[in-house]
């Protein structure tokens, strides 16, 4: 599925929509880019919009509130969405339909119906869309990934991932928030592991007498792969003590062997057979940026581009509906309603045309990833 490059010369003007905590990050990473320029900050807040820019360093930042008129005003050939979860199907389809390709925060959009709502308008305009699942940009992540193709057939991938943070806010207050905040970064880079998307959960929520969050703060899921492979998810947002990487840690068990991973250093394997080297992906954002730019320039497919990210959040939907339910949830059931109500939702006709075409959600969204 291809999509427009853009020809102009030199860095890649850029801007950044949201001036939150993750905005001022991409604002910082862009301005530490060779190969990108960033021209603007766009926010609701013309307060929040200037402090960003001032703590960028930047000269002559243009500011604005809406992101498309600033793309314009200043010539930018696309834009990053920082927004908060709920903004990110309005910003990213207002900037698709204007002519914009979109590099974007995790995750795709709100919910699964409007994932599939931006990748068809995606999909219509010839537009990239790119969701940033930073933490797929890891070197020892992919390190992992090609020591596992001299161990033959993977039958079980399981992370554990615990911490105790005190965020405060929003958080503290949300009814899943491991599984809405956080899990999707290790329901992704599982999902790069294997080079597999989900068949189907079971999950359960949790809330320990100490958690300090009002919603279940800790989760057991099993997901069924296809090819057959399991992955399994334990996690607690109130585990202080012996705390995890914020990656998990992790145990690949395979026909050959097995590969550990502590999520930060060199993963280990036994029989300790080097598989093939694995290039360099960048690191979190950084090295979403690059491979944003790259795509951009080449056409090369990049991972996180939307059609194929969209299971990463269908399998925090199935998880948590699984955990509601208490029963095994599968994935196509749940692209299935999201589809529905998806049409139902959809203004755009050109995005509706797209969505009523696909033959299935799940063929619709199947497309390997670069590995």
């Amino acid at each position: 599925m291809s999509f427009r490059t853009i020809e102009t010369e030199g860095p890649v003007r850029l801007v950044v929509v949201g001036a939150g905590g993750m905005g001022r990050a991409w604002a910082r990473t862009i301005r530490d880019s060779g190969d990108a320029e960033l021209v603007g900050i766009a926010d609701l807040s013309s307060a929040a919009a200037e402090a960003a820019a001032a703590e960028t360093g930047v000269p002559g930042l243009a500011l604005g509130s809406d992101a498309v008129g600033l793309a314009r005003r200043t010539g930018a050939d696309a834009i990053v969405n920082a927004t908060v979860p709920e903004a990110h199907h309005p910003v990213t389809a207002a900037a698709l339909r204007a002519g914009l390709p979109v590099l974007g925060e995790k995750p795709v959009a709100a919910s699964v119906a409007e994932g599939l709502s931006l990748a068809a308008t995606a999909e219509h305009t010839g537009r990239l869309f790119m969701v940033s699942q930073s933490r797929r940009y890891h070197h020892s992540l992919h390190r992992a990934k090609r020591r596992l193709e001299t161990l033959g057939a993977v039958g079980v991938v399981a992370v554990d991932f615990y911490k105790a943070p005190h965020f405060g806010g929003f958080r503290d207050e949300m009814a899943s928030p491991l599984l809405l905040d956080m899990a999707i970064h290790q329901f992704d880079m599982a999902r790069f592991l294997l080079d597999a998307d989900p068949v189907s959960v079971s999950c359960e929520e949790y809330n320990p007498p100490w958690s300090w969050y009002a919603g279940d703060a800790a989760a057991t899921a099993v997901f069924a792969m296809e090819g057959g492979a399991r992955f399994v998810f334990n996690g607690s947002w109130c585990s202080p003590g012996l705390e995890t990487s914020w990656n998990g840690s992790w145990r690949i068990s395979a026909e050959r062997g097995t590969v550990l991973w502590d999520g930060e250093g060199e993963p280990r394997a036994e029989p300790d057979e080097p598989g093939p080297s694995a290039d360099d992906p960048g690191r979190e954002i950084a090295g979403s940026l690059r491979e944003f730019l790259a795509a951009l320039r080449t056409g090369r497919e990049p991972m996180g581009r939307v059609h194929a990210n969209v299971m990463s959040l269908a399998m925090v939907e199935a998880a948590i509906q699984s955990a509601s339910q208490g029963k095994r949830v599968a994935i196509d059931d749940v692209l299935a309603r999201s589809h529905e109500a998806a049409l139902a939702a959809e203004r755009d006709a050109d995005a509706l045309a797209v969505m009523k075409a696909w033959p299935s959600v799940r063929d619709a969204l199947s497309q390997k990833e670069p590995q």
